[in-house]
């Protein structure tokens, strides 16, 4: 196998948004912490490693978004998830402004 093919794809993530991911993953392993479910266990439920659920309680932009939504259902916050840009303020303003431009 050459070295290309082994390489592993990361997602490019700027410092910005490096830190909503580690705030993601802190929220998480607090989750973890009052339900009192250790990284084995969740790694057990999830069937994940621990290195990856270590990982996405640091915000690890290199865990697919499924991963992290397994872990979110094992801690039962996968709702939570679900409501990420349902309410999409900027996105209706530039709507309603291309629609009034239509009338």
């Amino acid at each position: 196998m050459s070295n290309y093919a082994k390489k592993k794809r990361s997602a490019a993530v700027f410092p910005k948004n490096q830190k909503v991911l580690s705030l993601l993953g802190e929220n998480i392993k607090l989750a973890c912490k009052r339900r009192g479910y250790s990284q084995s266990l969740i790694a057990e439920r999830t069937g994940l490693s621990r290195n990856t659920v270590r990982k996405i309680e640091q915000g690890d932009s290199s865990v697919s978004i499924g991963h992290y939504v397994a872990v979110l259902g094992v801690l039962g916050l996968v709702d939570d998830f679900a409501k990420v840009a349902s309410d999409d303020v900027l996105g209706r303003k530039l709507q309603d402004i291309k629609l009034m431009s239509k009338s």
